[in-house]
């Protein structure tokens, strides 16, 4: 039997693939922090999807909530590192409550990262979450993987998705940062995630 003739039709070309609705993808990220670094967006982009799950950002609006606060705690995605020298660093020196108990340790952990890890107690804490020890090497924090890591051990040791659901930006500042810094630039990166992922 031939074919030659036959009204069959040719199946349609395949369609182009579309990331799932909850992929924080780099060109997603580049629309929430248009001047972020590429090697900074894309290390994020490789990894949150993956690492998202273990910490129960499953949700869209947790999606928003994490990426807003990490974005303004890293300057658009600019750094990973916080601004500032020795004697911006002397600020945490002799802090215990950040378990800064050694000469130099205010500098030498100072804050790193998607959230910005600050003092001793932290770096030994979330590098034995992560299983890479942090506090030998505070910059390894500063690798955009080894940093999602982080902000999603923190982010789920913080309970901060029960304040991502509800919604409520402040809760979740305070949380993460312990106070309200950056409040405003906060609510609006909040906003354009929302633009994006909801």
């Amino acid at each position: 039997m031939s074919i030659q003739g036959s009204t069959i039709a040719a199946a349609p070309p395949p369609m182009p693939s579309r990331p799932p609705p909850l992929s924080v993808t780099a060109e997603r990220l580049s629309r929430l922090a248009p001047s972020g670094r590429p090697e900074i967006i894309t290390g994020i982009a490789d990894g949150f999807d993956r690492l998202a799950v273990a910490a129960g950002v499953t949700t869209r609006l947790r999606i928003c909530h994490v990426l807003a606060q990490a974005a303004q705690e890293t300057d658009l995605f600019r750094t990973l590192q916080e601004y500032g020298g020795p004697a911006y660093f002397a600020r945490y020196e002799g802090r215990r409550d950040l378990g800064n108990t050694q000469p130099g340790d205010g500098a030498r952990f100072h804050g790193r990262g998607i959230f910005q890890l600050t003092g001793r107690a932290n770096y030994r804490r979330y590098g034995a979450l992560i299983g890479i020890d942090l506090e030998a090497e505070p910059d390894l924090a500063m690798h955009p993987d080894i940093s999602l890591r982080i902000a999603f051990a923190y982010w789920r040791g913080r309970d901060c998705n029960a304040a991502a659901d509800a919604d409520d930006v402040v809760a979740v500042t305070k949380l993460v940062n312990g106070g309200r810094n950056g409040l405003v630039e906060r609510r609006r990166l909040l906003a354009v995630a929302k633009q994006i992922w909801l």
